[in-house]
């Protein structure tokens, strides 16, 4: 779950969440993500732990990707959290998950990924982590925005104050413990002499990717935007769209497989041998096929991710069970069932025995593990899979409009089908489905359907909306 301070209805630039603060470099404080806000932002985080640790010596890790303002950002935010007396493990240019990795490793008391994840460059953004190395709670993640507005902090004296620290050392960690996780079969993958190309928008995945596939045995790596410069040479989010100098390089240079990741190294997607996008959604789908293969236990994924995860779990006996949207939320989901594997349909894998958060290095490992086992190409692979498309859509709104009331209308409407309403309300029509959700920055209701086919998800989200406005008028 995560909701918003912005102006109403008006789009800003600058976006508090319990999760973290985002926006763009540069403009006004309180508009955009300024220095000044930088600094609010991340004393506020530290005074949280330290209120949260009051007889510890407070270490934070924080890591970053490759954007152009990563190196300012991080200068700021580490200033802060010295000057508070908290000490600082600096991994530079790191990944999402690896500074998940690394906080319990450090046994650090917090985190911060400096990462505005798949936005385009001119956006930053911090990320809060807590002790396990997992994204904070909501009520964490209020009390930080409080502080901050308030500029309620207690900062240092000279000589309490903190240290940093630098630690280049895992990226290495990281991908040994790749290596080292059971279901990862390096031997497997050396024998299939895969030939792979990748596509890391000039971000960290450049650094990473390619070093974990030569660990794993893949030589034959065709590398394309895979400079750390934070240039990103096209819209870094892996959408089909995006992806066609990769679909391109894959056919062009015979390869087996493309991959993708996002800035910060925590979605991953791939293009397969014929050129044709496997699809975000399916990368958790082929995964979680091989891991339920492996061992018996539950998925979660959230309610607006295909259905074909369920139908990968029934064919494996396993239990199913969906979350709201948001990582935190598929989090919780997977620790109430003990689930074995679990994500969100953007390419988020999420392996609790590695730790509680996306991971596309562990999602590359397992990924090529099964595909090497199960000696099809790429392409056949994903022609196994039940074929489910998603469409997504929106209602725009008038102000005064009560959201609540308009979907609490839609699921009395549909009271005869299977509906779900942990966050909007998701109505089932067999295999297909629909979820409405309304935005928390703007007046809309998110429609998304999903069906057998692109165009029967067409239809069935205009004759939602259809339904929508009908109820509203």
């Amino acid at each position: 779950m995560e909701f918003y301070l912005c102006k109403k209805y008006e789009f800003v630039t600058l976006i508090k969440s319990i999760s973290g603060i985002r926006g763009t470099i540069g403009g006004k404080s309180g508009d955009n993500l300024t220095p000044l806000d930088i600094v609010k932002f991340a004393s506020a985080y530290g005074q949280m732990l330290k209120n949260a640790h009051p007889e510890t010596r407070v270490k934070v890790v924080i890591g970053r990707d490759a954007r152009m303002s990563g190196e300012m950002v991080s200068n700021l935010v580490s200033s802060s959290l010295v000057g508070l007396g908290i000490d600082v493990v600096d991994l530079g240019l790191s990944t999402t998950p690896t500074v998940e990795l690394a906080v319990p490793m450090e046994k650090a008391q917090g985190g911060i990924i400096l990462t505005a994840s798949h936005n385009p460059a001119q956006w930053n953004a911090l990320k809060l982590l807590n002790h396990l190395g997992e994204f904070i709670s909501g009520e964490a993640g209020q009390e930080v925005i409080e502080m901050a507005e308030q500029a309620d902090f207690d900062f240092a004296d000279v000589t309490e104050l903190g240290s940093i620290t630098a630690n280049d050392t895992y990226l290495e960690k990281h991908i040994q413990a790749v290596l080292d996780y059971p279901l990862v079969d390096v031997e497997a993958i050396k024998q299939a002499k895969f030939k792979i190309a990748v596509d890391a928008v000039n971000s960290t995945g450049g650094i990473f990717v390619p070093v974990l596939l030569k660990a794993l045995g893949v030589d034959q790596q065709e590398l394309m935007y895979c400079e750390p410069t934070g240039n990103f040479p096209h819209n870094p989010e892996p959408l089909p769209e995006h992806l066609t100098d990769l679909t391109s390089a894959v056919v062009e240079k015979g390869c087996h497989l493309g991959i993708t990741v996002d800035p910060d190294v925590d979605r991953l997607a791939f293009v397969s041998d014929n050129g044709n996008v496997f699809g975000e959604e399916y990368t958790l789908v082929a995964v979680a096929d091989y891991v339920l293969s492996q061992r018996k236990g539950g998925a979660v994924s959230n309610l607006s991710s295909t259905r074909a995860l369920r139908d990968v779990c029934e064919k494996h006996g396993c239990e199913y069970q969906a979350s709201a949207v948001g990582e935190v939320n598929v989090v919780a989901k997977m620790k109430d069932i003990n689930a074995v594997i679990g994500g969100e349909g953007n390419g988020g894998i999420i392996v609790p025995d590695f730790h509680y958060g996306r991971d596309a290095l562990i999602g590359i490992g397992l990924f090529l593990t099964h595909l090497a086992k199960s000696g099809l190409t790429a392409s056949e692979l994903r022609a196994s899979y039940p074929n489910y498309h998603i469409s997504k859509n929106k209602i725009e709104l008038t102000p005064e409009l009560n959201v609540d009331e308009v979907l609490m209308k839609v699921e009395a409407k549909y009271s005869d089908k299977p509906v779900n309403t942990i966050d909007g309300v998701k109505i089932e029509f067999d295999k297909e489905w629909v979820h409405l959700r309304k935005s928390n920055t703007e007046p809309i209701i998110r429609v998304y359907a999903e069906s057998n086919s692109e165009e029967s998800a067409i239809q069935l989200a205009e004759s939602i909306k259809s339904d929508i406005k009908s109820l509203i008028s």
